[in-house]
């Protein structure tokens, strides 16, 4: 773990170079995921009082060595419908060097899901923190309990729902919190290949925005499922890598060990012993960083991200992905990297990368202070602001 001695550079000009570095233009935006209060939905879907806190709470190590359950320190297990709660997560987030918020925000043909903390934090003008928003566009089913079928909330499109879903953001868009990028509203969004008039839809917002006395929107594809594809083909401006990218996930964590492999399958086929190795999709965190460096520079406009781990094991009872042995010091690596690629790829209000996230816990994927790092991914994430190696 990277000790508060580590961050206390011991020369004046040491001292120097990570000022100038923190104050350069890159801008860092967490994900943030608003899943932290109880709704009606999900209680009717999962149980009273579900939150994401109830998968995190009883998740359990899966193999030897496995980190879990994450479990938070600093915040606790927190309650979204809190304003001071998001205060505090503001207050921290800006204290190791993260600029912004990207917030994820749920419509469903005009009806809304986990809005209170958004609702709250733009009719109170609290907490003072840049932000902007990321449409999950997806339709919500209970997959986490292996029912990739079963619906429970189904996006619909139509051209009267994108006026009226523009309309909506356009309240977001003129808070003097929201990011932008020359003027332009930044909005995300998680899948547009599910639109089936991305086109149409892309247009549509841009002139209801222009309407409003913006200059335009700066549109941002998210590439999860669908990689590497222009988002000038539907009609946006930039794409946003997703870390991780699962195309650069490398070999399987125990096939590094090849006796060890071999005698750990047999085992498991054998019903000797039982390896969740063998039921979930382990590999190794340090080959996803160096595969994820390796990518081939995009045809368009691509915003990098670093992610500080990614474990879905809480919220999959098997065939989860787990990057085993992430440490604080391997991603102040990478972000080390990317804020410098950041910067001499990109000007002005364009130095943006991400970071995934800054609370997913369900998904092991967290700044957040835990139990067993501590702070130390946020003080990683400073250091490597700072140009510093590892």
């Amino acid at each position: 773990m990277i000790s508060l001695g580590i961050l206390m550079l011991s020369s004046f000009e040491s001292e120097n170079v990570s000022l100038e570095r923190m104050q350069s233009n890159v801008k860092p935006l967490a994900i943030y995921l608003p899943q932290y209060h109880p709704i009606p939905e999900n209680d009717m879907w999962w149980g009273k009082g579900f939150t994401e806190w109830t998968n995190v709470a009883k998740a359990k190590p899966k193999f030897p060595g496995h980190y879990q359950p994450h479990l938070p320190k600093d915040l606790g297990f927190y309650d979204l419908r809190l304003l001071e709660v998001m205060e505090a997560q503001a207050d921290l987030a800006k204290r190791f060097g993260v600029y912004g918020f990207c917030y994820y925000h749920y419509w469903f043909g005009g009806r809304l899901l986990l809005e209170r903390p958004l609702h709250q934090m733009l009719e109170s003008g609290r907490p003072a923190m840049p932000y902007c928003l990321c449409w999950a566009n997806e339709n919500w089913s209970r997959r986490w309990d292996g029912s990739e079928m079963d619906i429970l909330m189904e996006q619909r499109y139509s051209p009267e729902d994108d006026l009226a879903h523009i309309r909506y953001l356009i309240r977001f868009f003129k808070d003097d919190r929201y990011i932008k990028i020359a003027g332009k509203p930044v909005l995300l969004m998680y899948r547009t290949e599910l639109h089936p008039r991305m086109n149409e839809t892309s247009e549509r917002w841009r002139e209801e925005a222009r309407k409003e006395g913006f200059p335009d929107l700066y549109l941002v594809r998210v590439e999860n499922f669908l990689r590497d594809v222009d988002p000038a083909v539907y009609g946006f401006d930039a794409g946003m890598e997703f870390a991780p990218d699962f195309n650069c996930a490398g070999r399987k964590y125990l096939k590094q060990y090849p006796v060890k492999y071999a005698a750990t399958k047999w085992m498991h086929r054998l019903n000797i012993q039982k390896s969740g190795y063998f039921d979930n999709q382990v590999f190794q965190y340090d080959e996803l960083v160096e595969n994820m460096l390796r990518k081939p520079p995009a045809g368009y406009k691509r915003f990098r991200t670093v992610c500080p781990s990614w474990d879905n094991s809480a919220r999959r009872a098997s065939n989860a992905v787990v990057f085993h042995k992430s440490t604080p010091e391997k991603f102040k690596s990478w972000v080390s990297d990317i804020a410098k690629y950041t910067e001499r790829s990109f000007d002005g209000d364009e130095q943006i990368f991400f970071i995934n996230a800054w609370n997913e816990w369900g998904e092991g994927c967290h700044l957040e202070p835990d139990q067993r790092f501590g702070l130390g991914y946020l003080e990683a994430f400073k250091a490597g602001l700072g140009g510093d190696s590892v």
